[in-house]
């Protein structure tokens, strides 16, 4: 047998071991990866940190549990709005119409017991199936007809903004008017005490919706199928899930918990008012959505965190009114909470990048 060459004798004796590379990532690296499992981490961290600021600026006066449970009845007509909004952000799209839609939704409620004498139940059935019937369309448009999101309910924002108008005539309703006729309207104003604490039924039914949610989006398939349809459509496609049908019954969905934040939003307020339409509703649920860790990238975010990004707002704007500073300093740090949200979110998404 030949003898082992000199480039064999030195193969011989080079080693064996495999290249490895040891990743040991940082504390910030493993904070982003942290936040990225738990989205509604960022938006609970804020809001701790607002609550203890103002608690140091004032003390018992802001830790009392009246005005704890004051801020949880401003936020629940918002609150609930945004649990709507954050659905369909979740599927990457937006719904810019959701807040008209409550209004003329509680339009049809008032008009059903006042103009037409139905009795309360099935007025706010009828509110709510026209809550309902306009997130269909929206959904039909965007999943059927594959138009943008953006510009479907921008023109639905329009076109029941003036139907209300027309079908109102712009005629408020009185709360005593309303209480003659029925109380089912104003069930979600009810209120007791629990110590120095007063609770509105109002605000149980919001963290009740929540709580539903939370458990839809992480325990049933549909949940599944719209954190899938939300992070890739196409792929969400080919793995035999029904986009269009998850995409119209998101919208549907939003439309009727509107119709609820309509039910809500007479037990708070008394009266119907249809110039309500005016009001900013849109913008307040999508900025509780976006400052609550809902990615307008779709796929990702927890229903949880658009609670806590309510109570952001009602707890910022809470405090600063106890400091007696000018109305426009909450909406300049809305402003900031808004693209600081974003740009964490982008920070965050790197981890899966």
């Amino acid at each position: 047998m030949a003898s082992a060459q000199e480039f064999e004798k030195v193969l011989d004796q080079s080693s064996t071991a495999v290249a490895s590379f040891e990743d040991k990532p940082s504390g910030l690296r493993r904070f982003q990866h942290f936040l990225h499992s738990n989205p509604s981490m960022v938006p609970l961290i804020v809001l701790i940190g607002l609550v203890i600021i103002f608690g140091i600026l004032k003390g018992q006066r802001f830790f009392s549990g009246y005005t704890l449970t004051l801020i949880m009845q401003q936020i629940a007509v918002v609150g609930i709005l945004g649990a709507a909004q954050s659905l369909v952000i979740l599927t990457a799209g937006i719904d810019l119409a959701i807040g008209v839609i409550m209004v003329f939704s509680f339009v049809v409620m008032g008009n059903a017991v006042l103009a037409y004498h139905l009795p309360g139940p099935l007025a706010i059935a009828a509110g709510a199936l026209v809550a309902t019937a306009c997130g269909y369309v929206s959904g039909f448009l965007v999943a059927r007809l594959k138009l943008p999101p953006f510009i479907v309910t921008l023109g639905m924002w329009q076109i029941v903004m003036a139907i209300n108008l027309i079908y109102s005539a712009n005629e408020t309703l009185r709360e005593a008017d309303l209480t003659a006729a029925t109380s089912w309207l104003h069930v979600f104003g009810i209120s007791f005490k629990i110590g120095p604490a007063v609770v509105t039924l109002g605000v149980l039914v919001m963290l009740a919706l929540y709580a539903f949610l939370w458990y839809v989006l992480n325990h049933t398939a549909w949940g599944r199928h719209l954190y899938a349809v939300g992070d890739d459509p196409d792929a969400a496609q080919l793995s035999g899930i029904q986009v269009n049908k998850v995409l119209v019954s998101t919208y549907a969905i939003a439309g009727l918990i509107a119709g609820l934040a309509a039910w809500v939003s007479i037990g708070r307020n008394g009266s119907i008012s249809p110039s309500s339409v005016t009001t900013d509703y849109n913008l307040q649920a999508i900025t509780a959505a976006v400052i609550g860790g809902i990615s307008l990238f779709g796929g990702r975010g927890s229903i949880l965190g658009t609670l806590f990004g309510a109570l952001i707002v009602g707890v910022m704007s809470m405090g600063l009114n106890m400091l007696g500073a000018d109305p426009q300093w909450k909406v300049l740090f809305t402003g900031l909470l808004i693209i600081g949200a974003v740009a964490v979110d982008q920070w965050i998404r790197k981890v899966s990048g």
